[in-house]
């Protein structure tokens, strides 16, 4: 489970789970933080792209491209966990 330092342009999702894809990673910053572009697969929000700034994946950015995983909004804070 990852603590996003932002999520989604400064917009949140609405509170629920999402099956995502990653579509982009990049490492930015010291330390372990990546940039990840993540896509919803299902409901409403299908094909919207989310974007968040992460860090405590412990995958280096190419390996998390293409990685499925779930993002999860609780009280409008987001986490995500990547399926290795």
């Amino acid at each position: 489970s990852l603590a996003p330092l932002d999520a989604y342009g400064g917009r949140m999702l609405p509170d629920g789970t999402y099956d995502v894809f990653v579509v982009d990673a990049e490492t930015v910053g010291p330390g372990d933080h990546l940039r990840l572009e993540l896509t919803i697969l299902a409901g409403e929000h299908k094909g919207e792209i989310v974007p968040m700034r992460t860090e405590g994946l412990g995958v280096a950015e190419l390996d998390a491209l293409g990685m499925p995983g779930t993002l999860v909004v609780a009280d409008g804070q987001p986490s995500v966990t990547l399926d290795s």
